[in-house]
């Protein structure tokens, strides 16, 4: 069935370490964030519609997200050019990793035919915090990410 009902990796489990070159060719380490929340975004194609609006939520909520400690990566099997030109066209502020043979996307278990849109928020321990499939709210990612302590006096 190559995995078509597959379950995600479950919350609590540790987040398998990867390592991806972004549109520009430079390499993207999971583990070297470790002193973020990581939205790990698996999506399936550059410049299809869902896509470009999942993608567009987390640019217009990026204020949002960055201030809770966030940082996000989209992960598809596109090439370093069409990420290149995704990423240009809709303003995003955040790396589209290139996953060519889709190894990534069979660890978190996102693979098949095409890539299942599955959102993953990694936490600072590398154990996933949140998971789903489809195309849950920013709001819905940010629940799941404790708010970063008071550093006021």
């Amino acid at each position: 069935m190559f995995g078509l009902f597959t379950k995600p990796l479950p919350v609590g489990s540790p987040a398998p370490p990867f390592i991806l070159p972004d549109q520009e060719g430079r390499v993207f380490v999971l583990n070297m964030h470790r002193d973020k929340h990581v939205i790990l975004v698996f999506y399936p194609a550059d410049h299809t519609p869902t896509c470009t609006r999942q993608l567009c939520e987390m640019r217009d909520e990026w204020q949002r997200i960055t201030q809770r400690g966030g940082y996000v990566v989209g992960i598809n099997p596109g090439d370093e050019t069409s990420h290149r030109s995704f990423k240009e066209k809709l303003k995003l502020p955040f790396p589209l990793l290139v996953d060519y043979e889709k190894r990534v996307a069979a660890l978190y278990r996102c693979g098949g035919l095409i890539v299942k849109r599955t959102v993953y928020v990694v936490d600072h321990n590398g154990k996933i915090a949140y998971v789903r499939r489809g195309k849950p709210s920013v709001d819905e990612i940010l629940a799941a990410m404790p708010a970063p302590a008071d550093r006021s006096p």
